[in-house]
């Protein structure tokens, strides 16, 4: 057992969770629960098979589908989505697929008051937080409130299955980030850090395992309950470094979300290491490793992920411009952020070195 903090404070954001396989069947009487009769469907293009089968399943409560959500959530789309949420008279909305969808909805929710289901495909972990990050002229925000937090999360396992080995690897690796950061959170609690460990462990030992045999159904479920925990966490306690840098690196330079936080954790972890040796103490154990930040690494390049910023888009004159930006706004961070020691953990990651604990 972990030392016991003196005082602490522990939030559990109200929401609902049906967690299983096959519990997609359950969506009729959820939609009933809320007493919702017109019900608008989101998805990106490329899920809207899946959005078209949900709102069959809904029958005569499914207003239509909107298909156009997409990364970083960018403004445009969401008043896109509005429109059609008034013109259907929507009076409650259902986003299925991963982050960027959740985030659509989360937008919608903000803007309406309309109330959400989410059945996650992927291992985000957003549709756990009362957090919206938005996109507008290249610069993404955040915004925290009660108004984003969906009603209702439905987890099927087997709505994993058909996700990529390839896309459950870094998927999977940025809930770990939420995990990894809620350990060492301003506001941590003995609460989030039980369900941290168990996310990272459950997170660390499925991916490997998926990604030799993506019809893993044990995997997969270990995966997602992994992935439903960091989500709690995202959602209970604050972040610090590495989210930062991952928003201004994705809406600075429109980089794929799960990708650049699959790069940029081991570099951020490595970087706080020194000021968070407990923190480390527990990886060691949950990882099984001594350098916990270089096992994060090692777990990128097992599930196949890339591992330098250069490969998925990054510029290397953005370096400068993103750690400039990183230190523009200030924020709390376990170790005080200096721009030589930013700059050359920016530096690793784009090339795609292993971190180094400075």
């Amino acid at each position: 057992m972990q030392s016991l903090p003196n005082r602490f404070v522990y939030n559990a954001n109200p929401s609902r969770v049906v967690f299983g396989t096959g519990t997609i069947e359950s969506l009729p009487s959820e939609v009933e629960r809320l007493d919702l009769k017109r019900v608008l469907v989101l998805s990106t293009p490329q899920q809207m098979e899946l959005a078209e089968a949900l709102s069959s399943r809904l029958g005569d409560k499914a207003a239509g589908i909107f298909s156009g959500a997409t990364m970083h959530t960018p403004v445009a789309v969401t008043e896109e989505a509005m429109k059609v949420a008034a013109e259907t008279g929507a009076d409650g909305i259902l986003a299925a697929g991963g982050g960027s969808t959740t985030g659509l909805g989360k937008a919608l929710a903000l803007r309406t008051g309309l109330p959400q289901i989410v059945i996650p495909t992927t291992y985000a972990g957003s549709e756990m937080t009362p957090i919206l990050g938005e996109t507008a002229d290249g610069v993404k925000k955040t915004v925290t409130s009660p108004k984003v937090l969906p009603n209702v999360v439905i987890y099927d396992v087997d709505l994993t299955t058909s996700l990529p080995a390839s896309l459950s690897g870094t998927s999977g690796i940025n809930a770990i980030a939420h995990a990894v950061e809620a350990l060492y959170a301003r506001d941590k609690n003995p609460i989030i850090d039980l369900m941290a460990s168990e996310s990272i462990a459950a997170l660390a030992g499925a991916l490997p395992a998926i990604s030799l045999d993506p019809g893993n159904t044990d995997a997969r479920r270990k995966a997602l309950y992994g992935a439903w925990l960091a989500g709690v966490c995202l959602g209970a306690v604050g972040m610090s470094l590495h989210h930062k840098l991952c928003h201004t690196l994705g809406g600075t330079f429109d980089l794929p979300h799960a990708e650049t936080h699959t790069i940029v954790l081991p570099h951020a972890l490595a970087y706080n290491a020194s000021a968070i040796p407990d923190v480390i103490e527990r990886l060691r154990g949950v990882l099984g490793f001594e350098n916990p930040a270089l096992a994060l690494y090692d777990l990128a390049g097992a599930v196949g992920a890339r591992r330098a910023l250069k490969d998925i888009g990054m510029p290397e004159d953005g370096i400068s411009e993103a750690c400039s930006i990183a230190l523009s706004n200030p924020y709390w961070n376990p170790r005080p952020l200096e721009r030589e020691p930013l700059e050359r953990l920016l530096q690793r990651a784009w090339a795609g070195s292993p971190p180094v604990m400075e």
